[in-house]
């Protein structure tokens, strides 16, 4: 029995581990790998292995970053199924569609350009039709119902509390006469988000495959984080300005949305029009509604019990069409726009920034984590100036940063976790998923909790499994 690590380590993008066990090989997570363009193209489009030769896919959650290229390992001969939640399923099918139509429309977009300045033209990462065939494979499974992935391996899934439909991926396995369960977090929840549950607690592995994201990092108290908000809302407004918030479009947009449902309702924030500028916001914004019975107490106390909708209410407005978001740019008084991508690397927001960034009015809100060499980090980290569309567009836009309504535990939540196993029957830890300060502090952390057998693995390198 081994694991091979071929994507995050030492990095939070490209999530892509790859399981031999009793002669079957089955992949953990297939991520598309974010960062410089030409390194991303590299990475993205070449495996170190034969898909072909894969028996199954189980996939933790619908991050890109864990999903976004599985059309690319079925196009080059995947054909085993690909095993997730049904709320991950069904994300999946918004998600691939939306990442394929932008892979075509960035190439198109790029060409165009390279035309006029003598650059190489590029292809589409994959294509809507590779992305259809991919969702064809897919299999939704709830969670607590322990299914077969090879004769050898039986897979559990547990809500991990990060978005909706994102699992904890328990892993009873045999060969030769042994057994033994590895238990891999895919990305993990904290206590307390609003509108998901919480992550289960479990204690019985003997293999533990855990996220860094944030080994070192403590986040501010989720509690404190609509007062933050609004404090945002309100000096930016008094500003005349405008809100501008760089979003992943599966969690991150619909705990602001329910968070700016509650300030309006409070009256703790000027009446001022949000939009949602993002199809796939739109889109997996209906994929919760559909999911209600995923949701926490708090959140079916307060709204579905009173039949109202947590994702909806009289100043929010959710754009679909181009000409649409657009229109947006020609709104003179404050408001809130909420636009994908995430990291700043694709879609809708990239139109905004362009917009924006200029006009010291104006705030950039950070909510969400920002990996090395993305436009999202190059805003974070407030250099002066900033390329977008090959474009120099000063930075004088005000930088807000609430790390609070992060989804990824933090170093305290990641180490509760850990102490929450069975340390008599623990006997190997892999820190993965994490930039390399953040992964070597969680590890050292780790192993003063008296774990020996932790370490952060090699890329590429065949680890053998203590079971």
């Amino acid at each position: 029995m081994d694991i091979q690590f071929y994507g995050a380590v030492r990095e939070v993008t490209g999530s892509t581990h790859l399981l031999s066990i009793g002669g079957r090989r089955v992949l953990l997570d297939c991520g598309l790998f974010q960062g410089k363009r030409d390194i991303a193209a590299e990475k993205n489009r070449r495996f170190p292995f034969d898909p072909a030769s894969v028996d199954a896919l189980v996939l933790s959650h619908a991050h890109i970053d864990h999903s976004g290229n599985i059309p690319q390992l079925v196009r080059q001969g995947f054909r085993g199924s690909i095993h997730c939640t049904q709320a991950t399923l069904d994300l999946c099918s918004i998600m691939l569609r939306d990442s394929a139509h932008i892979q075509q429309k960035d190439a198109e977009f790029w060409n165009k350009h390279a035309r006029r300045n003598g650059r190489l033209p590029i292809s589409p990462l994959y294509t809507m039709e590779d992305a259809e065939k991919a969702l064809r494979l897919f299999v939704g499974v709830g969670y607590g119902r322990p299914f077969d992935v090879t004769p050898d391996m039986k897979v559990t899934f547990f809500d991990a509390g990060h978005i909706l439909g994102s699992a904890l991926v328990q892993i009873d396995v045999r060969e030769n006469g042994r057994s033994g369960r590895i238990l891999f977090t895919g990305d993990l929840g904290r206590k307390g988000l609003p509108v998901i549950k919480d992550p289960v607690q479990l204690a019985a592995a003997d293999v533990y495959i855990t996220e860094s994201t944030y080994g070192n990092r403590k986040h501010d108290a989720i509690t404190d984080m609509k007062a933050k908000l609004a404090e945002v809302v309100n000096v930016t407004v008094k500003r005349g300005g405008k809100i501008i918030i760089p979003s992943f479009s599966v969690g991150r947009t619909q705990e602001l949305v329910y968070f700016l449902h509650l300030l309006f309702g409070e009256k703790a924030v000027p009446e001022i029009p949000i939009f949602v500028d993002s199809p796939l916001s739109v889109n997996a914004t209906e994929v919760f509604r559909m999911h209600a019975e995923l949701f926490d107490g708090e959140t079916k106390a307060m709204f579905l019990d009173n039949r109202e909708d947590p994702f909806g209410f009289s100043l929010l407005q959710y754009i679909r069409t181009a000409d649409e978001s657009k229109g947006l740019n020609n709104i003179n008084g404050s408001c809130v726009i909420i636009s994908a991508s995430g990291m700043c690397e694709s879609g809708r927001i990239l139109h905004h920034l362009a917009n924006s960034v200029e006009d010291p009015k104006n705030t950039v809100l950070i909510v969400s984590f920002m990996a090395a060499n993305t436009l999202g980090r190059r805003i974070v980290e407030k250099q002066p100036v900033i390329k977008i569309f090959g474009e120099e567009h000063p930075l004088n836009a005000q930088v807000a940063i609430l790390n609070g309504f992060s989804a990824h535990a933090d170093r305290d939540e990641l180490l509760r976790y850990f102490e929450g196993l069975d340390r008599d029957r623990l006997r190997q830890v892999f820190v993965i998923h994490g930039e390399t300060e953040q992964s070597e502090a969680l590890l050292a952390a780790i192993r003063e909790k008296g774990m020996d057998r932790a370490v952060i693995p090699v890329e590429g390198e065949k680890n053998t499994l203590m079971i």
